[in-house]
Protein backbone atom coordinates (compact mmCIF):
# COMPACT_ATOMS: atom_id res chain seq x y z
CA UNK A 1 0.00 0.00 0.00
CA UNK A 2 3.05 2.37 0.74
CA UNK A 3 4.66 2.06 -2.46
CA UNK A 4 0.78 2.97 -4.54
CA UNK A 5 0.75 5.81 -2.37
CA UNK A 6 4.41 7.06 -2.62
CA UNK A 7 3.74 6.39 -6.25
CA UNK A 8 0.79 8.35 -6.87
CA UNK A 9 2.50 11.09 -4.81
CA UNK A 10 5.31 10.76 -7.64
CA UNK A 11 3.14 11.06 -10.63
CA UNK A 12 0.92 13.95 -8.79
CA UNK A 13 4.45 15.86 -8.52
CA UNK A 14 5.63 15.56 -12.01
CA UNK A 15 2.36 16.41 -13.32
CA UNK A 16 2.48 19.98 -10.94
CA UNK A 17 5.61 21.21 -11.94
CA UNK A 18 5.26 19.90 -15.12
CA UNK A 19 2.76 22.01 -15.34
CA UNK A 20 4.69 25.01 -14.12
CA UNK A 21 7.09 25.13 -17.20
CA UNK A 22 5.47 28.12 -19.74
CA UNK A 23 5.73 26.82 -23.19
CA UNK A 24 3.90 28.67 -26.20
CA UNK A 25 2.02 31.16 -24.26
CA UNK A 26 -0.70 32.57 -25.88
CA UNK A 27 -2.30 35.95 -25.35
CA UNK A 28 -5.82 34.38 -23.52
CA UNK A 29 -3.84 33.00 -20.95
CA UNK A 30 -2.53 36.26 -19.65
CA UNK A 31 -3.72 38.63 -18.15
CA UNK A 32 -2.28 42.51 -19.03
CA UNK A 33 -0.63 45.18 -16.38
CA UNK A 34 1.43 48.52 -17.00
CA UNK A 35 4.31 49.54 -14.79
CA UNK A 36 6.64 52.54 -14.90
CA UNK A 37 10.52 51.12 -14.52
CA UNK A 38 12.68 51.72 -12.02
CA UNK A 39 15.42 49.23 -12.73
CA UNK A 40 16.59 46.82 -15.27
CA UNK A 41 18.95 44.05 -14.56
CA UNK A 42 19.72 40.61 -15.35
CA UNK A 43 20.57 37.29 -14.01
CA UNK A 44 23.45 34.53 -14.65
CA UNK A 45 20.76 32.40 -16.10
CA UNK A 46 20.62 35.63 -18.79
CA UNK A 47 17.15 36.70 -17.29
CA UNK A 48 16.54 40.03 -18.10
CA UNK A 49 14.33 41.46 -15.02
CA UNK A 50 11.82 44.84 -15.25
CA UNK A 51 11.65 46.31 -11.42
CA UNK A 52 9.05 48.93 -10.29
CA UNK A 53 9.00 51.48 -7.45
CA UNK A 54 7.13 48.96 -4.78
CA UNK A 55 9.64 46.74 -5.40
CA UNK A 56 7.55 43.93 -7.76
CA UNK A 57 9.99 42.81 -10.53
CA UNK A 58 8.57 40.91 -14.04
CA UNK A 59 11.69 39.17 -16.11
CA UNK A 60 11.91 37.92 -20.13
CA UNK A 61 13.30 34.20 -19.35
CA UNK A 62 16.49 33.38 -21.11
CA UNK A 63 16.07 37.15 -22.92
CA UNK A 64 19.52 38.18 -23.18
CA UNK A 65 20.26 34.79 -24.92
CA UNK A 66 17.10 36.52 -27.58
CA UNK A 67 19.50 39.23 -28.55
CA UNK A 68 17.63 41.51 -26.24
CA UNK A 69 19.87 44.23 -25.36
CA UNK A 70 20.21 46.17 -21.35
CA UNK A 71 21.47 49.19 -22.83
CA UNK A 72 18.79 49.28 -25.28
CA UNK A 73 16.11 48.33 -23.29
CA UNK A 74 17.41 51.25 -20.74
CA UNK A 75 17.48 53.74 -23.45
CA UNK A 76 13.45 52.86 -24.33
CA UNK A 77 11.41 52.03 -21.18
CA UNK A 78 13.38 53.33 -17.88
CA UNK A 79 11.01 55.85 -16.17
CA UNK A 80 8.57 54.46 -18.63
CA UNK A 81 4.77 53.17 -18.56
CA UNK A 82 5.48 49.88 -20.26
CA UNK A 83 2.79 47.04 -20.75
CA UNK A 84 3.38 43.72 -19.82
CA UNK A 85 1.44 40.42 -20.67
CA UNK A 86 2.03 38.10 -17.83
CA UNK A 87 1.45 34.19 -18.38
CA UNK A 88 -1.48 32.68 -15.55
CA UNK A 89 -1.44 29.18 -15.04
CA UNK A 90 -4.13 27.07 -15.61
CA UNK A 91 -4.80 26.92 -11.53
CA UNK A 92 -5.09 30.83 -11.24
CA UNK A 93 -1.39 31.49 -10.31
CA UNK A 94 0.00 34.83 -12.06
CA UNK A 95 3.64 34.60 -12.98
CA UNK A 96 5.74 37.05 -12.77
CA UNK A 97 7.24 35.80 -16.09
CA UNK A 98 6.53 38.07 -19.33
CA UNK A 99 5.17 36.49 -22.77
CA UNK A 100 4.63 40.18 -23.87
CA UNK A 101 6.08 43.49 -23.31
CA UNK A 102 5.49 46.94 -25.10
CA UNK A 103 5.81 50.65 -25.18
CA UNK A 104 3.03 52.75 -26.35
CA UNK A 105 2.64 51.04 -30.16
CA UNK A 106 5.38 49.16 -29.95
CA UNK A 107 5.83 45.90 -28.79
CA UNK A 108 9.62 45.47 -27.61
CA UNK A 109 9.44 41.41 -27.11
CA UNK A 110 6.56 38.89 -27.71
CA UNK A 111 6.48 35.08 -27.52
CA UNK A 112 3.10 35.24 -28.88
Amino acid sequence: MSFIIKFIGGVTSLFVLQSCIINNAKQQECIVKQIVVTEIYHSNAADIFFKEANGDFYYINRGMERDLKIKQLEGKVMGKKITLHLYTFWFGYQSNHISQLGLDDEILFTEF
